[in-house]
């Protein structure tokens, strides 16, 4: 099992609009068959030391193994995702483990 884990910060100025878009394009991703498990989200309201909530988006995806996760990367939906948001991006820090 692989676990995925995605950050994204978006832009200063990023709009709601652009937010709601980005996050039905992060939605698009559940279709690509490798995903075993998948979830996206926002910062939870917890307020602890150790809890970072600057980010925009949280995306986190499980793969049966590596192989799975490859696939992933390749797949067109996922470059697709990645073509038309990017741009957004001011920053993306992702998370792997096993």
């Amino acid at each position: 099992m692989i676990a995925h884990h995605v950050l994204f910060w978006l832009q200063a100025g990023t709009t709601e609009a652009q937010k709601a878009a980005f996050r039905g394009g992060l939605q698009s991703l559940e279709k690509i068959e490798s995903i075993k498990s998948f979830h996206v989200g926002v910062p939870a309201p917890i307020e602890r030391a150790v809890v970072d909530t600057t980010y925009t988006f949280s995306l986190v995806l499980f793969f049966e193994d590596l192989a799975a996760h490859d696939a992933y990367q390749v797949d067109p939906v996922h470059k697709a995702f990645l073509d038309e948001f990017r741009v957004l991006f001011e920053k993306v820090i992702i998370y792997d483990a096993i």
